[in-house]
């Protein structure tokens, strides 16, 4: 005789030392929760041993991407109020914090951990990580969370009515200054020959946007300062790349720099300011102007990788471009998706695993320079160039351009892969050795 039974539904899975999902959102995050507040009494059992964290580390962390790869759309959702809210990154995770606790940092621990030098750091930005990573992968929260990126920063906001009136901002380490239709944006990071730090990216972002937002600017231009470095000194300097002094002491941020850098100024000059849909169109559009980069001296580091995304680049002739960032132990930003669009393949791995050195004015330097002129002239030929780019039909030129050459989803999956890699290289004892190197060299 055979008896007819109803088959049972597979038992979810269970991640080694890890909690029991597939049971729903609301139930997953509760066995999430219980778990990782399960590992936080163990790391706090274990005090500073890093030999003794570390697997508890590893199954905490595991259990934050396993939750996210489930459930990433459903908390963005409830974060954001069901898509209604636009939420720059630090909001995000000030609110998921309160929502899922465990799953990102605490307050205190991300103020604790922001206190300590690098080589100190507990690796607690890693959660941060994961969480933006689960976030930016998934094809719903991960366009919302874009646009919300390249919306109009209050600051700016605040500070637009005066620059609207004055065509000036002092914004501390940048300036913007409206010059008939240009909006120049002057880096004077001086101390750093313009090497970027939390405040510098901060700084760059409203400038951006004033530049975007003023409807008298047709043409926007980046440049750096005069500075006073004794070995530079009088000379402009375009950019340092990322301030190694502040990545040794531990105070630049995967937010605040790394990905808000990306997904904030570099983004917003490549695509333009996202605006709400008023209804005044029949179809909205971005707030876009085309943009000149000036090299004066070098570009290193950062300052190379945003070269990628201007639409014009006229360098000194003795200027020169260069990407350490794997020698310091780095991913350069976006420039591992760009730079082999720009100048191949075959230049593109030597500039970033061999920290190529580009001089603008040879062959291979054109392919990331669109013009080299002696430094005397870099100020006439910036303005013949703007008055080029102010012609109307650049914006719907570019925007056509950009939306093929680097399509919107294939930035936000790079910045998903990116936000859990770059984790991994600030908490590398490779990155820390070397900055430890860097720093005793410049002591002695």
């Amino acid at each position: 005789m055979t008896t007819s039974t109803t088959p049972r539904p597979p038992e979810p899975a269970r991640a080694p030392d890890g909690p029991l999902l597939g049971r729903g959102y609301a139930e997953d995050r509760e066995a999430t929760v219980a778990f990782l507040a399960r590992t936080e009494d163990a790391l706090r059992a274990a005090g500073q041993d890093r030999a003794a964290t570390a697997g508890t580390h590893t199954a905490a962390r595991r259990a934050r991407r396993r939750f996210m790869e489930h459930h990433a759309a459903a908390l963005y959702a409830e974060l954001t109020t069901g898509h209604r809210e636009f939420l720059r990154l630090d909001d995000l995770a000030a609110r998921a914090r309160e929502l899922v606790p465990g799953l990102v940092p605490t307050k205190s621990q991300a103020e604790e951990e922001r206190r300590r030098p690098q080589r100190d750091k507990e690796g607690r930005e890693t959660d941060h990580g994961i969480f933006f990573w689960g976030l930016l992968r998934d094809d719903t929260a991960g366009p919302h969370l874009m646009e919300a990126m390249r919306r109009p920063t209050p600051r700016a906001l605040a500070a637009l009515p005066a620059f609207r009136a004055t065509g000036r901002a002092d914004l501390g380490l940048v300036t913007v200054e409206r010059r008939g239709d240009t909006g120049e944006v002057t880096v004077d990071n001086a101390r750093f020959l313009n090497a970027e730090d939390d405040l510098l990216v901060a700084a760059l972002e409203t400038a951006v946007d004033l530049v975007l937002l003023d409807d008298a600017v047709r043409v926007g231009v980046m440049r750096g300062a005069p500075m006073t470095h004794p070995r530079y000194a009088g000379r402009r300097v375009f950019s340092a790349g990322i301030n190694l002094t502040r990545l040794h002491q531990g105070e630049i941020s995967l937010i605040d720099f790394f990905l808000d850098r990306e997904l904030g100024y570099i983004n917003k000059i490549f695509r333009g300011l996202s605006v709400p849909d008023t209804g005044a169109d029949w179809l909205a559009e971005p707030v876009e102007k085309p943009w000149i980069a000036a090299v004066d001296t070098f570009a290193i580091g950062g300052g190379a990788q945003i070269l990628l995304v201007f639409d014009r680049v006229i360098a000194a002739d003795d200027a020169y471009v260069t990407l350490p960032a794997l020698r310091e132990g780095i991913i350069p930003g976006a420039a591992n998706l760009r730079l082999p669009r720009a100048v191949g393949n075959r230049l593109a791995r030597q500039a970033i695993f061999a920290d190529r050195r580009i001089e603008a004015a040879s062959p291979e330097g054109r392919l990331l320079c669109d013009e080299t002129v002696p430094a005397g002239r870099l100020t006439e030929a910036v303005a013949a160039a703007a008055a080029e780019l102010a012609n109307p039909a650049v914006v719907s030129n570019r925007r056509v351009l950009h939306a093929h050459e680097e399509p919107e989803d294939e930035f936000r999956r790079y910045m998903a892969t990116y936000a859990v890699e770059q984790c991994r290289r600030l908490t590398s004892d490779d990155l820390v050795e070397n900055l430890e190197r860097t720093w005793i060299s410049r002591k002695r």
